[in-house]
């Protein structure tokens, strides 16, 4: 599947979840998933009930469109995970959410993980002092994430911060000054990932 350019919001109505993908908005009674909670489509009557196929497919789909990751993205993640020691299912979680964009989203630097994905794309982020534009680095512990020190970068992500709402997860440390950064105090576990997922769902379907 290509990247997604339509309306967000009807993939969150679609997986039944709110997945946070217009930023603060989402916090807000504009947020259309509050307003309209049933899946998108005119006849809701009809919809059958979902087989024991799309009930593994929706939670796959569901983690992609969280983390704005493609097919053959998640396949990668997927055949890294299998090659990892411990549960493959935490083990595939942890390496999305060491992603670089959504890193930055839950440090509080972009207001979503679409928006800490453009950031990073066109140079406002730096890593261990490091100019770095790939929004699917997997950063390690210890990493250092800054801010560029110029005035376009300071100023968007001192907005996305007077606007967030969200604290800073416990494998992450964030320090707020003139400069904003934030330290990757140890790699994210189970505990850690930010959105209710049945992974053993997804490993199932992904290893047939």
């Amino acid at each position: 599947m290509g990247r997604i350019t339509g309306p967000v919001c009807r993939l969150c109505r679609r997986d039944g979840l709110k997945l946070f993908l217009k930023g603060s908005r989402c916090d807000t009674p504009k947020c259309a998933f509050d307003r309209r909670p049933t899946p998108p489509g005119m006849v809701q009557k009809r919809r059958s009930k979902p087989t024991d196929y799309g009930l593994h497919l929706r939670e796959k789909q569901k983690v992609k469109h969280y983390y704005g990751v493609l097919e053959r993205q998640f396949r990668t993640y997927f055949a890294r995970a299998e090659k990892g020691t411990g549960n493959t299912g935490e083990v595939l979680m942890s390496l999305l959410e060491r992603r670089l964009d959504n890193v930055v989203h839950r440090m509080g630097f972009a207001s979503s993980r679409s928006a800490a994905r453009q950031a990073v794309m066109h140079g406002h982020i730096t890593v261990n002092g490091r100019r770095l534009d790939v929004p699917s680095y997997l950063v390690k512990a210890g990493d250092l994430i800054r801010v560029k020190n110029r005035s376009k970068s300071l100023q968007l992500v001192h907005a996305a911060l007077s606007d967030s709402r969200r604290e800073v997860p416990d494998f992450l440390s964030r320090v707020d000054g003139p400069i904003p950064e934030g330290r990757v105090d140890r790699l994210p576990a189970a505990e850690d990932v930010s959105i209710p997922v049945q992974a053993n769902l997804i490993i199932e379907l992904c290893s047939k």
